[in-house]
């Protein structure tokens, strides 16, 4: 019988949760549903962690997270085909840079979609499939902890996912369910290569972190794939900053 973790990762393509997903083959024998929009992506991204890994049952679904059903249907889906899971990380997101008054009512509605909605969905799937405790993962932002400049929108998603952990790890702490969310500064990913590859706009940011560089996928995916590990087992309604010291250190 195999009792290797199971786990679903939502948004599993993008720069950080490929990452994770690396980490995770890496870390120890688990099993991965992964979920994405793209299916050339999913498959290419399964192709390269059985290469690291042969022996590791991995799954892919290709849906829009922001479809509650489709979200329950996944993971009614990878707890029937890779066993009781272990737990979950979402890793959807969205980089909306305006100020309040020039962000449209359908911008608005993205951000709030694609950030906050899809990390309830995947809460609530999760939780029903988790029936021997586990962890869940979110993904929320330095803008929540420190204010900065054009960041209304996704800044007011994200403090949502900060709440939704907080209740969260209070409603499940008594079934073993730990809540816990990630909050980046500024990750060299395909999402930020509008930012990251604007020279001015890079020298600028990597000058705000104190560390003196912004984030690799791999910073954020160490902390994910830490909190994800069965063995850690003490940690639950917290917000990691992952952020160069951004939210919390001034800078020289």
């Amino acid at each position: 019988m195999n009792t290797a973790p199971a786990y679903v990762i939502v948004g599993a393509s993008g720069g950080i949760g490929s990452e994770l997903c690396t980490q995770l083959v890496k870390r120890f024998p688990c099993k991965l549903f992964l979920v994405a929009r793209n299916t050339t992506k999913l498959e290419a991204l399964k192709s390269r962690l059985q290469d690291l890994q042969p022996q590791a049952e991995i799954l892919t679904q290709s849906l829009d997270a922001t479809h509650s059903a489709m979200v329950d249907q996944a993971f009614a889906e990878a707890a029937s085909k890779l066993g009781p899971l272990s737990g979950a990380a979402n890793l959807c997101g969205s980089i909306v840079l305006k100020p309040a008054h020039l962000t449209s009512d359908q911008e608005l509605a993205d951000t709030l979609a694609i950030n906050l909605l899809t990390a309830f969905y995947v809460l609530r799937a999760a939780v029903k499939n988790l029936p021997q405790g586990g962890s869940i993962v979110l993904a929320s932002t330095v803008a929540t902890k420190i204010g900065l400049a054009n960041h209304e929108a996704i800044a007011a998603a994200k403090s949502g996912i900060n709440g939704l952990v907080l209740s969260a790890a209070a409603t499940y702490a008594n079934r073993n369910i730990r809540v816990n969310a990630v909050a980046p500064g500024l990750v060299r990913t395909p999402l930020a290569e509008r930012l990251t590859s604007n020279e001015a706009t890079l020298k600028a940011s990597t000058a705000m972190h104190p560390l003196g560089r912004i984030g690799e996928p791999a910073d954020v995916a160490t902390a994910m794939a830490w909190l994800l590990d069965p063995a850690t087992t003490w940690i639950t309604g917290q917000v990691i900053s992952i952020d160069g010291g951004l939210s919390c250190v001034k800078a020289r």
